[in-house]
């Protein structure tokens, strides 16, 4: 496995399929913050999209992420929009979910204190709602990290498309358990840095601003 890791990065292979998996994933990711966090304060604040988008929305959660990707294949076709799509679709919901509730967690005294010294609209959201909810408003980003990056490994490996899934179809289709076992180390080892570096980090130093750090 470790000579396999090395040719792989000695050749270039892993490291070109690490940067295109990795440029995939920022794009649909941040679609899907962007989105998920916005369809989140809508659940959790509009009553009309709460009634009638809301329980779509726990449904649609419940379909695994590789499942929208026929669907994907007859809309878009094998490119590179029919893999965003299952990335957006696979943490899309997640992040917004986890918005609605921190959201709706937000204190009802917090939100009439600030009405009472003239915040409204805008102003109101962006100074009082968002910051209060932010800590699971990050959980929710986090989970939704991890649902976009399974969501794109799965559909790599359906079809070819560069990328770690392709390399580890490769490494299938030649029946090369150390190649195999060499990208899934590239993958754990990504996924635990993102995880610590990036959200945990960041999710710590909130908690800790907001007086939420037990320790």
């Amino acid at each position: 496995m470790a000579l396999a890791l090395l040719t792989g990065v000695k050749s270039g292979m892993l490291p070109r399929a690490v940067a295109k998996s990795m440029a995939r994933l920022l794009v649909g990711y941040t679609f899907s913050l962007a989105a998920g966090v916005s369809l989140g304060c809508a659940l959790a604040r509009v009553r009309a999209v709460k009634d009638t988008v809301g329980l779509l929305v726990l449904g649609l959660q419940a379909v695994p992420s590789v499942c929208w990707l026929p669907l994907a294949l007859l809309w878009f076709g094998l490119n590179e929009s029919a893999i965003q799509v299952v990335v957006v679709l696979g943490s899309l919901l997640s992040i917004a979910v986890a918005t609605e509730s921190a959201v709706n967690t937000v204190a009802p005294l917090l939100v009439r204190a600030a009405r009472t010294m003239g915040a409204k609209g805008p102003t109101l959201w962006w100074r009082v709602i968002l910051p209060a909810a932010l800590p699971g408003v990050l959980s929710g980003a986090r989970l939704g990290w991890t649902f976009a990056w399974r969501s794109l490994l799965a559909g790599e490996l359906l079809f070819v498309s560069g990328g770690l899934g392709q390399v580890l179809e490769f490494g299938r289709e030649l029946h090369d358990m150390a190649l195999v076992l060499a990208v899934m180390v590239v993958i754990i080892a990504l996924g635990l840095a993102s995880d610590h570096l990036l959200f945990g980090r960041l999710e710590q130093r909130v908690r800790r601003q907001w007086g939420l750090d037990r320790s």
